[in-house]
């Protein structure tokens, strides 16, 4: 198993060296270009974005790319061992709980004008994102408990030394805190993401069936038949995305810090088949943090032009687009948009009909 540790000696500084960079530009994106999102989408996912770069830093960075690399890295020592753990869930927390909350509004704005009028201000929204992360962080407090510093008989160029290791502590309260943690983290909002998912996709579909075809045509210039299946299937893929990086972890996890919950355990050893498979579903839960900003923005064709105006060194566009550009990206941008003097739906889709006896 040497191969899957070499491997991971240059995936872990590759994901930082890819993923931070992606995720301040995605906040620069978000902020300070005009990419057809509403206030409060804005405000989600520059969070989402910034909280997913403190994850790739304390995890990523401080943890794994110094594991593999330092042999002796500064965080085996106290008071690290216990705050690495804190910032660590810390941010996981916040990432997860962002996306669930995000879902949750983009369901009830669609469901509710009372709820739409609420969640669109952006003072709501900011005042909600600091406190998923606040709490976050709270939550994060007993994580600091589970870990202790102890001297560890290691080989290192064929001589034994004893350093101390910032080790699991094999007390029965740390298994309470882990099963919690792992169902905060990765449990719940799993289920959340995917039954919000599909509670909007259910609504929109029940929504396309009040009108007619030719209603649907006069209304929007076109058929919706395409935009709500490409807004299904975008639904469909961040819910098994999200699925299919984080259920590995969440599983292998609960696996390791109960089965496997004690001391005498060798987490090194990679003979054992659980190691190897904790090892590779690490790497894909750690692989989500990259993702976000390509699964909830690089679906805006806003996003798209405004990246190659970027790309292009051009002016920064002043249109939002026709409707949001009609884009899988409008069930997660409802926007307050005011409708234009000139513009009145109701007398453009009431016209030429025709009274049937």
């Amino acid at each position: 198993m040497e191969v899957l540790v070499a491997f991971q000696r240059v995936y872990y500084p590759l994901l930082c060296v890819v993923g931070i960079p992606a995720n301040l530009f995605t906040f620069y994106m978000i902020c300070f270009r005009k990419c057809g999102m509403s206030d409060t989408a804005i405000i989600y996912l520059s969070c989402l974005a910034i909280m997913d770069t403190f994850y790739l830093v304390w995890v990523i960075l401080v943890d794994l790319t110094l594991t593999f690399w330092l042999l002796q890295p500064f965080w085996n020592s106290n008071p690290w061992c216990s705050i690495l753990g804190v910032l660590q869930y810390g941010s996981l927390y916040s990432s997860s709980w962002i996306v669930v909350v995000f879902t949750i509004e983009r369901y009830l704005v669609l469901r509710s004008t009372a709820a739409k009028q609420h969640f669109s201000q952006a003072q709501v929204t900011k005042l909600t994102c600091v406190a998923i992360v606040l709490l976050s962080h709270v939550v994060s407090v007993p994580l600091g408990w589970i870990n202790i510093v102890s001297p560890v008989n290691i080989t290192v160029d064929g001589h034994n030394v004893t350093l101390p290791r910032c080790r699991y502590r094999d007390k029965a309260y740390s298994t309470y805190i882990v099963w919690i943690t792992t169902f905060l983290s990765g449990g719940i909002p799993i289920v959340s993401v995917i039954i919000f998912n599909y509670l909007i996709g259910y609504h929109l579909c029940r929504a396309s069936n009040l009108f007619t075809k030719e209603e649907r045509r006069v209304m929007h210039g076109r058929s919706t038949r395409g935009m709500l299946r490409r807004t299904v299937l975008l639904l469909g893929t961040v819910s098994v995305t999200f699925v299919v990086l984080s259920l590995p972890r969440f599983v292998t996890y609960c696996i390791l810090r109960t089965k496997y919950n004690n001391e005498s355990f060798n987490r090194n050893d990679y003979t054992i088949p659980i190691n190897v498979a904790g090892d590779l579903a690490n790497m894909l839960q750690n692989l989500n943090s990259t993702t976000n900003f390509l699964l909830y923005c690089m679906v805006s064709r806003c996003f798209r032009r405004e990246l190659l105006h970027v790309a292009t060194c051009r002016a920064k566009a002043r249109e939002l687009g026709s409707v949001l550009t009609h884009t899988t990206m409008r069930v997660f941008s409802v926007a307050n948009h005011k409708a234009l003097p000139s513009a009145d739906p109701v007398t453009v889709v009431l016209t030429h009909l025709k009274l049937t006896e």
